[in-house]
């Protein structure tokens, strides 16, 4: 069975190394990480560190490149690349998918379904999000501290069949994982958490704990959560009526000190990031749906302009 993690960043070195555990008692899979620049390197070198909950683990795939082109016909995939690089990296990808390849896309957004299926139209792509809080701690290693460590996700809405080698693989190698009637209720309810965390731990430059803490913090935070429900019920998606609750709550369950993806991304002046996955997309769905978004407007015009005034 051949296996790849396509971006061994926080989400794919996590998930990435606990498969990779299995290859010590199995010699029928095979498993492939598409990494990059130095990381890439100190993973060839001396394999993937993950420093989890679970533990400390030297991780090894069968082989670590940063050339789609390398890898075999795949039978299972999973996408773990920033929403930015997605509609560049698929159709490297496309030639490795068969009709029987099941893909999990790990990224953020609520629109990835669609976007990948614009350029690829086989295999078995399951809707899908995950909790967890993870990052490159240094190239060759990745850190996870926080998060539920769940993988949710649901059948393809084009093709019902589902493969139960995928339940096999993620219980031998310890991986949760939560299989949905509706995965768009979960994928959005990641979504009014993930983007409002986001957004406001950039923009004010603090950390998860710190933005619980703060009353007008918190008050930025479960507007813009307000808002994004708001969106997801116009455009049909069955959320709780205690989303906006349940949400901010989670942000209790990470490390007082632990910051967001994004947030980290943008604290780093030459890297893309994933501003207009969040607030753009906030702000277009807002007015296709009809749904006032000023909360989310104040902080993106925020965050533009600061990294204007960064890049300068």
């Amino acid at each position: 069975m051949n296996i790849a993690v396509i971006g061994i960043g926080g989400v794919g070195g996590y998930f990435g190394g606990k498969l990779t555990q299995l290859l010590k008692d199995d010699n029928s899979l095979n498993i492939y990480f598409i990494a990059r620049n130095q990381h890439l390197a100190e993973i060839q070198k001396n394999g993937l560190i993950l420093d989890s909950d679970d533990g400390e683990f030297i991780c090894r795939p069968t082989k670590a490149t940063d050339n789609i082109s390398e890898l075999p016909m795949l039978d299972l995939c999973l996408v773990c690349v920033k929403g930015y690089d997605l509609d560049k990296t698929m159709p490297l990808l496309k030639d490795k998918i068969s009709d029987k390849t099941m893909i999990l896309p790990l990224l953020n957004g609520v629109d990835v379904y669609e976007r990948i299926r614009k350029t690829i139209d086989k295999g078995i792509l399951f809707p899908s999000c995950v909790y967890v809080g993870t990052h490159i701690e240094k190239p060759g290693k990745v850190t996870q501290r926080g998060g539920t460590r769940t993988i949710h996700f649901g059948a393809d809405p084009k093709n019902s069949f589902v493969d139960p080698v995928i339940f096999e693989l993620f219980k031998k190698a310890d991986i949760k994982y939560n299989w949905l009637d509706e995965p768009y209720t979960e994928i959005w309810s990641k979504f009014v958490f993930i983007a409002a965390y986001g957004l406001v731990t950039a923009n004010f430059n603090k950390t998860i704990g710190e933005v619980v803490a703060s009353d007008e913090l918190s008050k930025y935070t479960t507007q813009i959560m307000q808002e994004i429900a708001s969106i997801a019920r116009k455009r049909g998606v069955a959320l709780p009526e205690s989303i906006e609750n349940d949400s901010f709550a989670k942000g209790k369950n990470f490390p007082f000190e632990a910051k967001t993806s994004f947030q980290r991304d943008f604290e780093n002046i030459d890297k893309p990031d994933e501003r207009d996955l969040f607030g753009g997309t906030i702000i277009r769905m807002g007015i296709e749906s009809g749904v006032p978004t000023e909360t989310t407007k104040e902080i993106y015009e925020s965050i533009q302009k600061k990294k204007k005034d960064l890049s300068l």
